[in-house]
């Protein structure tokens, strides 16, 4: 995108709201109303204004397309905005969870390996209870009944 200075990425908010519009191809208001109704979350400069990044731009022209070409309404857009956040959300947590199972399953390995490939270890989790346990009268079995 012209005019990114080269320490931003795509996340960084650097377009004031006039530049934002001709990116985007809407009028400055619409960007204000979407901001408003919390389809777009544009930045903050110091001051107070608006800057919007490389994302929120591509943001806005995904709310246009899916306005125009789609018919979707601005309530029907911001669920869909939702809905994809959630899932690139959980996407991300998901790969966490995957990375960690994988070092789990290396760590898992590698203490087998060193107790001579027995593979009698279970992965454990420590804990901190306690459990304590009191000896009670041991009664005698009792005889099943005679018929």
């Amino acid at each position: 995108m012209p005019g990114l200075p080269a320490w931003a990425d795509e996340d960084t908010p650097v377009f004031v709201i006039s530049i934002a519009a001709e990116f985007s191809g809407m009028h400055a208001q619409t960007l204000r109303s979407y901001d408003r109704i919390g389809l777009v979350r544009p930045g903050r400069a110091s001051g107070g204004g608006r800057r919007y990044s490389v994302r929120d731009i591509a943001l806005l022209r995904e709310v246009q397309r899916l306005s125009q070409e789609e018919g979707v309404n601005l309530a029907g857009i911001k669920r869909i905005i939702e809905l994809e956040r959630e899932v690139d959300q959980l996407t991300d947590r998901l790969a966490e969870v995957t990375e960690e199972l994988a070092r789990s399953q290396t760590r898992l390995q590698a203490l087998s390996e060193q107790r001579g490939g027995r593979g009698d270890l279970l992965p454990a989790r420590r804990t901190q209870s306690v459990v304590v346990w009191q000896p009670g009268r041991r009664s005698a079995p009792e005889e099943p009944p005679e018929r």
